[in-house]
């Protein structure tokens, strides 16, 4: 593989310290959001514990970037706040091909298109993607996995698990579930990761399934120099007076004692609230863990990597999505669609995760681009 390489960017709103065949080219033009209507939210709870963020390994860092504006801070609630309910896919199981069994879970109707979802990371699991992706399934089979050494693909392998590791794995999902025609949406680290595999793809077609579409949203930093911006503008946020005056107000508040779960549920709140434009929305985030050691290995494997020089070797239909207020440069989202040709839709009053965010905006971006699409494929006599 041609491209750059080294510590992969992440962008994430995960607590990081927890063991928590190609087609022709396709290019879209650079479009504005496609609507400004305010967002739904669905309701229901479902939890998994997660400590705050403060520990920051982010804090190392001493140098500042010319910074994005802080998100505006509100007090927080202090009543109880429950996370929303994931119902049971319709089926699920563990990768036979894969080196280390990889769980997998399928929503949606079978007889549906499938598109193949890459959460974020590395070292997390899919569950925090849901329910708010579900908003798919009437048109479109949902294929997840948790990646190596998250979620339920944990392994005792005392081997570093590494991009190719990931790349890899990847590749072989593909294989066992025949997905023909490839389609990817990614998300963070995950559309990183699509990338990844969409670069290996175009140097080695013989052997790699390339994919026929790519739904990126809110990619990671495709540049290390990025990724460095994204960092800095973190260690920033989290240091803000605001963040740090929510954090003592609840520290303040007896909800440790009286309410433990309460007292979680907005600790982990707290512990993203600075990819969010608006850290109220963290509440409808499903939270989730991170293996740190899959993470750091990850990252320390990509070194000084920059994919944008040969990203214009993609070649099929892509969109990618950005939040204005994300923490990631937006510069990168913009450096990658100009590479990829791709729609590029930015979303303002927005972070990192459009999909609890502003979703009604996100998925009726998804949407346009997804029917697009299958009216492309459908042409090429591609059904699957």
């Amino acid at each position: 593989m041609r491209c750059r390489l080294g510590s992969v960017a992440g962008g994430d709103p995960t607590p990081v310290h927890q063991c928590v065949a190609p087609s022709e080219a396709y290019r879209w033009p650079i479009i504005p959001d496609p609507l400004r209507a305010g967002a739904t939210r669905r309701g229901g709870s479902r939890f998994t514990a997660a400590p705050s963020f403060a520990t920051l390994w982010l804090a190392w860092r001493t140098r500042m970037v010319p910074a994005l504006p802080t998100p505006q801070l509100r007090s927080p609630v202090t009543t109880r706040s429950l996370p929303l309910s994931i119902p049971e896919p319709r089926e699920s199981g563990y990768t036979t091909t894969t080196p280390v069994p990889l769980y997998w879970a399928r929503y949606g109707p079978p007889d549906a298109r499938t598109l193949l979802v890459l959460h974020g990371g590395p070292g997390a699991h899919h569950d925090y993607m849901l329910p708010q992706l579900l908003e798919l399934t009437d048109n479109y089979q949902l294929l997840f996995y948790d990646q190596r050494g998250g979620g339920r693909s944990r392994t005792d392998d005392p081997q570093p698990i590494t991009w190719r590791t990931q790349v890899n794995d990847l590749i072989r999902v593909v294989n066992e579930f025949d997905l023909e025609p490839l389609s990817i949406i990614g998300y963070s680290w995950g559309a990183l990761l699509a990338m990844l595999h969409a670069l290996d793809a175009a140097h080695d077609p013989a052997r790699i399934r390339h994919p026929q579409r790519l739904l990126l949203v809110s990619p990671g930093p495709i540049s290390r120099r990025l990724r460095e911006e994204f960092e800095a503008e973190m260690l920033r946020r989290q240091q803000s007076p605001e963040l740090l005056a929510m954090r003592a107000e609840l520290a303040e508040s007896g909800l440790r004692e009286s309410d433990p779960d309460a007292y979680r549920q907005r600790s982990f709140e707290l512990s993203v609230a600075a990819y969010f434009a608006d850290p109220r929305r963290a509440k409808d985030l499903t939270p989730f863990r991170v293996t740190g050691k899959v993470q750091k290995s990850v990252w320390d494997s990509l070194e000084h990597y920059n994919l944008a020089p040969d990203l214009d070797t993609i070649r099929c239909p892509s969109m990618l999505i950005h939040g204005r207020q994300d923490p990631i440069p937006i510069e990168s989202s913009e450096t990658a669609a100009s590479q990829l040709g791709s729609r590029f839709i930015v979303i303002d009053d927005c972070g990192h995760v459009p999909y609890v965010e502003q979703p009604e905006r996100m998925f009726k971006a998804a949407r346009t681009f997804l029917a697009e699409t299958d009216s492309l494929l459908a042409r090429r006599g591609l059904h699957g």
